[in-house]
């Protein structure tokens, strides 16, 4: 049977800020992030199975994506807490904001790393995340590649 890859799309609105760097992006600000998702697989070749020609039925992967990513980083600000931006985003949560503390830099680089993680811990083995692509502003985005990280 062959190897199809298939692909979701996701948008969701994140703030943050970019501690120590030398323009505009170290003041807190936000993007309209849009992540495209793609996996490859075998479709599902067995007439009783009521997925039966899909590789990974859309609304499944749509599921692991909104849960890992979409739902926790929506309308989030997201900063470093190895950084003094962590008493910034103490601040954002005492007074009931959304935020999320990581161990990076949130780049979109570092951020696209972080969702390829949450992603391949939730698909089922037969499945393979293929790549990623981050988007950040019309014409600025990173890749992750599954071939590039063996």
């Amino acid at each position: 049977m062959s190897k199809i890859r298939i692909t979701k799309q996701f948008g969701f609105e994140t703030g943050h800020a970019l501690y120590g760097y030398d323009g505009k992006c170290k003041n807190v600000h936000g993007h309209s992030y849009k992540l495209s998702v793609t996996v490859i697989g075998e479709p599902i070749n067995d007439i009783t199975n009521v997925k039966n020609g899909m590789v990974i039925d859309f609304t499944d992967l749509k599921k692991i994506v909104k849960e890992e990513i979409v739902d926790q980083f929506d309308h989030a600000s997201v900063f470093n807490k190895n950084t003094p931006h962590v008493e910034l985003a103490n601040e954002l949560k005492s007074r009931g904001h959304h935020v999320i503390l990581v161990e990076y830099q949130p780049t979109s680089e570092n951020m696209v790393v972080d969702f390829s993680k949450r992603i391949i811990s939730r698909l089922p083995e037969n499945i393979t995340l293929f790549s990623l692509k981050l988007q950040e502003t019309e014409s600025s985005f990173a890749e992750w590649f599954a071939s590039d990280n063996l």
